[in-house]
């Protein structure tokens, strides 16, 4: 095998859930009905966002911003997942394996500053309620947004070019169903100690660093909800971030869950794991939009002048 096509190998071979094989069709049923239900629920998200002007507020729009991230997650995934299982398409170009790789990690850590977006959001609204809308303005909420992206788009693309750098000449099988930077580097027989350590530095400078402010953020909201005098108001301040809150466990849970069972697990089947993984990239994005829309009156009431064929107003 020449050089050349060590360092620019012309495919993978993704093997899916090994061990799993005469499952795959029905494997892949589940994960069909939660793709289609992260679509259309994200996308009338979206639609309902777009069209209610009630709706045009700092919160709402970082979940429109929520739900078009969701979109990219799981269509990264979940296409190539089903292709995989139910047609046995297991190749991948390498190009689309980094494609497919970035938006993975992109998605991942631009969804995690959209929650600590919504938290700031929350502190103010209840910590600061009268200087809200002098505090989170158009300018500001644009400027946020922006630095979300930039920030992600920084930090994820050296991982392009970390794995570029790399010869592939011992094997091209990623034993799972989908390709991350960590899980291709291993494949290479060149040292891949810097792209360890930058995967271990990318988490902690991006999503660790988004928890402890998100909880600190929460000490202060709680901290400012106790000092109400009336139980009514207590109530009402803690459901405006229920929805907030169910969507950071939805998030944060598996995500160390995961970490934790690929780096302390050694007794898990590799099979659970990559289960689980999928299980991780597909139903946060079906269940964030289920959440805002039982949890949240105006989506509720907009969506139902949806389904009723009466256009909001």
């Amino acid at each position: 095998m020449s050089n050349s096509s060590c360092y620019n190998p012309s495919s993978f071979i993704l093997l899916g859930i090994p061990g799993l094989e005469h499952f795959h069709l029905w494997i892949g049923i589940p994960f069909c009905v939660i793709y289609l239900v992260a679509i259309v629920g994200n996308c009338i998200l979206l639609y309902l966002i777009a069209v209610e002007r009630s709706l045009h507020e700092p919160m709402f729009f970082f979940l429109s911003m929520l739900a078009s991230t969701d979109l990219i997650l799981s269509t990264a995934t979940v296409p190539k997942l089903l292709s995989n299982l139910w047609l046995g398409s297991q190749e991948i170009t390498f190009s689309g394996c980094l494609t497919q790789m970035f938006f993975l990690h992109f998605s991942f850590v631009v969804d995690s500053a959209i929650l600590l977006a919504m938290a700031f959001d929350r502190y103010v609204a209840i910590c600061l309620p009268l200087r809200y809308n002098t505090i989170l303005t158009p300018q500001v909420i644009i400027k946020l947004m922006v630095s979300i992206v930039v920030r992600s788009f920084s930090v994820i693309l050296p991982d392009v070019f970390l794995l570029k750098r790399l010869p592939f000449c011992r094997t091209r099988i990623i034993p799972h169903t989908y390709c991350e930077h960590i899980g291709v580097a291993r494949l290479s027989s060149a040292d891949i100690s810097v792209n360890i350590w930058y995967g271990f530095s990318v988490p902690l400078m991006t999503v660790i660093s988004d928890v402890i402010l998100i909880a600190v953020s929460y000490v202060f909201i709680l901290h400012a909800v106790f000092q109400l005098s009336s139980l009514g108001a207590r109530q009402k301040a803690l459901s405006t971030c229920g929805s907030h809150v169910c969507v950071i466990l939805m998030f944060y849970t598996p995500a160390f869950f995961s970490i934790l069972a690929h780096r302390f697990g050694h007794g898990v089947p590799r099979n659970v794991l990559i289960l689980f993984a999928n299980f991780y990239v597909a139903i946060p994005p079906a269940l964030n939009p289920v959440v805002y829309g039982v949890k949240t009156k105006q989506i509720q009431e907009k969506f139902i002048l949806l389904i009723t064929w009466k256009r909001p107003q």
